[in-house]
């Protein structure tokens, strides 16, 4: 049996993904609320849809914060 070899890259890499736009806090507000109303009706039992979801609410968390700390709250 020989070992499987699998490739890995971190979900986030600051080096490689930037944050360039930063919203008001506002607008991350809203579209955080968006994204998890979308993602609520995701299929816990697929796991391709929870991957998505959980990709897409982690880069809505990063911009959520970039947006906040732009303005001094965070």
């Amino acid at each position: 049996m020989s070992a499987r070899v699998t490739a890995y890259r971190a979900l986030h890499d600051p080096e490689l993904d930037g944050n360039e736009y930063v919203p008001s806090v506002a607008d991350a507000v809203s579209m955080a609320r968006a994204l998890v109303a979308q993602q609520a009706s995701a299929n816990i039992y697929d796991e391709t849809a929870m991957l998505r979801a959980a990709v897409a609410l982690d880069i809505r968390l990063r911009t959520l914060l970039a947006a906040l700390e732009a303005e001094g709250r965070a």
